[in-house]
């Protein structure tokens, strides 16, 4: 396990449901200790609801994101090599993002974290899957960085 990065960056396809469940867990873990962003290859959906909701069993709240593109973030001057870690959670992700950081020294790690989007039949059975996804990041944060302060 090493020390928390100064700042770190997770991405997945459309920063709609793995990415900010990431970006979420981790604030609540690490509070301030990081600077955390979340972005997606695209940024074609809004927040999953189910996200929201799975994470409001653990007290993360992300009704409020708004989901951002690695493009939009070039365009509101958000620069890739100010991040220390760059944590992809999808295959796209990863592409994109080793793609982008080709010329920096920028650590790109890649999770294999379930896609929980039509998985499941029924609510509750979507609910599982989402859930699943969740542990899975929370799982991955805590393996790697410890429990933190939250």
């Amino acid at each position: 396990m090493s020390g928390l990065p100064q700042s770190i960056l997770f991405c997945c396809d459309h920063n709609s449901v793995r990415s900010p469940m990431a970006e979420g867990i981790t604030k609540k873990l690490y509070g301030t200790e990081a600077y955390i962003q979340s972005a997606g290859v695209k940024s074609d959906l809004e927040i999953d609801g189910f996200a929201i909701a799975v994470c409001q069993e653990m007290d993360v709240e992300l009704s409020r994101h708004r989901s951002r593109s690695f493009d939009e973030m070039e365009d509101w001057g958000d620069d890739l090599s100010s991040f220390d870690l760059i944590v992809a959670l999808s295959p796209a992700s990863q592409r994109r993002a080793l793609e982008l950081t080709r010329h920096s020294h920028l650590q790109v790690e890649y999770w294999p974290i379930l896609d929980p989007t039509g998985l499941g039949e029924s609510r509750d059975a979507r609910l599982v899957s989402y859930r699943q996804a969740r542990d899975q990041i929370r799982d991955r944060l805590i393996g790697r960085w410890g429990t933190g302060a939250g």
